[in-house]
């Protein structure tokens, strides 16, 4: 391992917000008198082989400018070493994972500071069908949005802001929950979905804390299980979850794992840090500590020290 850098770009990630950084990013990393390499993604899946490749080539840090999906890309292949960093600056959408390292939305002048003193922490890694999640994966309303919202794997439908809420109104009016077995170290669980996310983080869809108790550096995994509600039933929840205030309703069933299963009797959406797919069933696993990442230690950040 060297100490060299590479930034991998998503130019599309937030609408071009991660390539509209490049500029203050190069002053940045002559300014901290930085061996750095710029790459750019093209591809869907494009950042894992980037990451692969460098990593190959010794360098200690390999960093994503994007959203949650291209940071979940770059950490595939470095899962489990112990020399390599990763970090995020933060350039999509809902940028929901970097919550979790005590970063905001998006970098201020100390926030850029604080990012290139590389304060390093490990933090857990979620795994589900082969698959792995930083911040988190989702089953039921919110991964029904999102297969709304797409036209095929990796490819969003135009439309912005608005076509994404008339998705969400469409879902909650129609959405309806399907039959579901969870198996935990606890036993077996006959219910249904009307929301099933299990994370390491605490913020989805830009704002909504659906599992607001998550600490990334547990060994545990968080899962907030709500089941069918009526109509109005789904307002009631839905007006808590953006503070966290959701957890302590009954129709909640909310509790920490370091594993477990879940079956459907059909294949359904579900969402994997962002990035959509389908499957009907799923086996849900952690690898402890498996990521090292750089962090805000005086930020609100999601870990146990």
């Amino acid at each position: 391992m060297t100490d060299k850098w590479v930034f991998i770009v998503n130019p599309v990630a937030g609408g071009g917000s991660a390539k509209s950084q490049l500029p203050l990013l190069e002053k940045l990393i002559k300014k901290n008198n930085i061996d750095a390499e710029i790459a750019f993604t093209i591809k869907h899946g494009h950042a894992a082989e980037l990451s692969g490749t460098f990593l190959g080539k010794g360098f200690r840090y390999i960093i994503g400018v994007g959203g949650d999906g291209t940071l979940n890309e770059i950490a595939r292949p470095l899962i489990g070493n112990k020399e390599v960093i990763t970090g995020l600056i933060p350039a999509g959408t809902g940028n929901d994972f970097v919550q979790i390292l005590g970063f905001p939305n998006r970098f201020g002048e100390s926030d850029w500071e604080t990012f290139f003193k590389s304060n390093v922490i490990p933090m857990d890694v979620g795994k589900v069908n082969g698959m792995i999640f930083l911040n988190g994966m989702g089953l039921g309303f919110d991964a029904q949005v999102a297969s709304e919202n797409y036209t095929e794997p990796g490819t969003v439908k135009e439309g912005g802001k608005n076509k994404y809420i008339w998705h969400i109104i469409k879902t909650l009016l129609f959405f309806r929950e399907k039959r579901m077995t969870a198996i935990t170290e606890n036993g077996r669980l006959e219910t249904d979905c009307f929301i099933n996310t299990i994370a390491n983080g605490r913020r989805f869809a830009g704002g909504f804390l659906l599992t607001p108790g998550a600490m990334a550096n547990d060994g545990l995994l968080d899962v907030c299980s709500i089941k069918k509600l009526s109509l109005p039933g789904r307002f009631q929840i839905l007006l808590k979850v953006p503070k966290g205030q959701h957890i302590s309703d009954r129709r909640v069933n909310y509790y920490q794992t370091s594993g477990l299963k879940l079956e459907f009797p059909e294949a359904v959406p579900y969402h994997v840090d962002g990035e959509l797919y389908f499957s009907d069933s799923f086996d849900v696993s952690l690898i402890p500590l498996g990521l090292n990442l750089i962090y805000n230690p005086d930020g609100p950040h999601f870990f146990r020290r």
